[in-house]
């Protein structure tokens, strides 16, 4: 049985945003910066993908009541 390899490749984050990751991780199952934003973009996607992506009606009437203000709409 042949043993498959992950694929990776390389996002850059700011300096700032790593080293305030590396203190938030210290001591936790997070063993790099890497598994940490891994896990957290895995959340996002499942969690885009669990619900729909829109505008409430609340917000939708929001704008456009906004976009008639402007004189966009009638």
């Amino acid at each position: 049985m042949k043993k498959q390899t992950a694929k990776y490749t390389t996002i850059s984050i700011p300096i700032q945003l790593n080293d305030k990751i590396k203190e938030l991780t210290q001591g936790t199952g997070f063993n790099s910066v890497s598994s940490f934003v891994a896990y957290v973009l895995r959340q996002i996607i499942s969690e885009g993908t669990d619900r729909k992506i829109g505008f409430s009606k609340k917000d939708e009437e929001k704008v456009k009541d906004r976009l008639k203000s402007l004189g966009y709409l009638k």
